[in-house]
C-alpha cells in the first residue's frame, strides 16, 4: 500500500510564500507523475501543478508564481508558492501515479493540507 504524506501548509499574508512537501512511501516500483491539486470551499478540486520525467505543467492561475519540483530517487515533490493571494486559499492535495506491481498502477491521494491566505 502506498501513502502520501503532505507537510508545509499554514496561514500566510497576501504576497507571502509557502512551501509544500509530499513524500510517498510503501511498495513503490516507480512513479510516473506527482503533483498537487487544490479544493477551495464550495468549489471543485482543480489541478495546480504536476511533474513527470518530461517536465512540469501548471494551471494558468498559478503559472509564474508556483514552482513544482520532484526528487525521483526519494519519491518526493515540493511546491514552492510565491505571491500568494486570497484565491489560493484551499486544501492542497498531493497526488501520484505509482507502479505498485509489474503492470499494475495506482492513483494515490494524500489527506490534504490547508493553505490560508489572509491579512
Amino acid at each position: 500500500q502506498v501513502q502520501l504524506m503532505e507537510s508545509g501548509g499554514g496561514v500566510v499574508q497576501p504576497g507571502g510564500s509557502l512551501r509544500l512537501s509530499c513524500a510517498a512511501s510503501g511498495t513503490i516500483l516507480s512513479i510516473n507523475l506527482m503533483g498537487w491539486y487544490r479544493q477551495a470551499l464550495g468549489k471543485a478540486r482543480e489541478m495546480v501543478a504536476t511533474i513527470t520525467k518530461d517536465g512540469p505543467t501548471y494551471s494558468a492561475s498559478v503559472e509564474g508564481r508556483f514552482t513544482i519540483s520532484g526528487d525521483n530517487p526519494r519519491n518526493t515533490t515540493t511546491l514552492q508558492m510565491n505571491s500568494l493571494n486570497s484565491e489560493d486559499t484551499a486544501v492542497y492535495y498531493c497526488t501520484a501515479f505509482v507502479q505498485v506491481e509489474e503492470n499494475k498502477w495506482s492513483h494515490v491521494w494524500g489527506d490534504g493540507t490547508q493553505v490560508t491566505v489572509s491579512s
